[in-house]
């Protein structure tokens, strides 16, 4: 009885030790995600409250690194370059810190955008865009840590940032026109290769109109004729055959195979071989 009384005791120990409880963060959280014209941006930060206390000034002393928000330090990732005070940001994942002061911010985006707070060991060479922001007053106090994406339109937007009674707003610029200009320029020039070749073997795959499949193969080994690519070769190859013309079909597998050996892909080397043996070619 004694023994079966110690296991048990020995257990509820042991569920009270690995046992966890589970309780709100005091700077939860948040992740925001934004387009902004065809760029995906993305921030991730931890929102700490005033709790009654005195901010910038006090708690985020002016003229000191602070990293905006809580816990690990606040990141911003754009899909796309952008352009912060005319300076190009690549695409990718940047931490963001700022230097606060009553009437401006300076706003530092940081190449390491792995840290827990600030940087132990502060590198310039890491500062891939810097600026400064004015500071608006607030016609009323906000309790929590807030940023936001405003001013949105096709060609950028403001970061913003709101604590206590203060408004800050970075303003950045998005390569929209540029990527929609390329965009019609490539539809309006009609279909690339690439499209007249998938678009048929699709249609080949799935038993479609195969005589629209051999217009669109023949379309993308002709666009292809100074650069040949076996792979296409291969597929009108079977294109042809399948659209009844075996001597297209043999012609169109005689160059695939001469790519392919000359490329050393065994593999089409080996298909285009088979193909013209059941053709009665080899």
């Amino acid at each position: 009885m004694k023994k079966l009384l110690l296991i048990a005791l020995v257990f509820t120990f042991s569920l009270n030790v690995t046992a966890q409880v589970k309780t709100p963060q005091p700077s939860p959280f948040s992740k925001q995600e934004q387009k902004v014209g065809l760029t995906d941006v993305t921030i991730e930060y931890s929102r700490p409250n005033m709790r009654g206390r005195t901010i910038f000034g006090d708690l985020v002393p002016y003229g000191k690194l602070w990293r905006l928000g809580a816990n690990k330090n606040t990141t911003i990732t754009f899909s796309s370059d952008v352009t912060i005070d005319g300076q190009n940001l690549k695409a990718g994942a940047y931490a963001i810190f700022a230097k606060p002061n009553a009437e401006s911010w300076d706003v530092i985006f940081y190449a390491d955008a792995n840290n827990w707070g600030t940087p132990r060991e502060w590198d310039d060479t890491k500062v891939a865009a810097k600026t400064n922001a004015k500071v608006y007053k607030l016609p009323m106090k906000i309790e929590t840590f807030t940023m936001s994406f405003d001013d949105l339109s096709n060609s950028g937007a403001s970061l913003g940032m709101m604590w206590e009674d203060v408004y800050v707003g970075v303003k950045f610029e998005v390569p929209t026109d540029e990527a929609v200009v390329a965009s019609i320029k490539s539809v309006m020039n009609g279909p690339s290769a690439g499209d007249y070749f998938s678009s048929a073997v699709y249609y080949l795959q799935e038993g479609k109109d195969i005589n629209e499949a051999k217009t669109w193969i023949d379309k993308a080994v002709e666009m292809t004729k100074d650069n040949p690519r076996f792979w296409f070769l291969r597929q009108q190859s079977l294109i042809h055959a399948k659209a009844g013309d075996k001597k297209g079909a043999i012609a169109a597998a005689k160059e695939s195979l001469a790519g392919a050996e000359k490329a050393g892909n065994a593999d089409y080397v080996k298909m285009n071989k088979d193909s013209l043996k059941e053709w009665g070619a080899m």
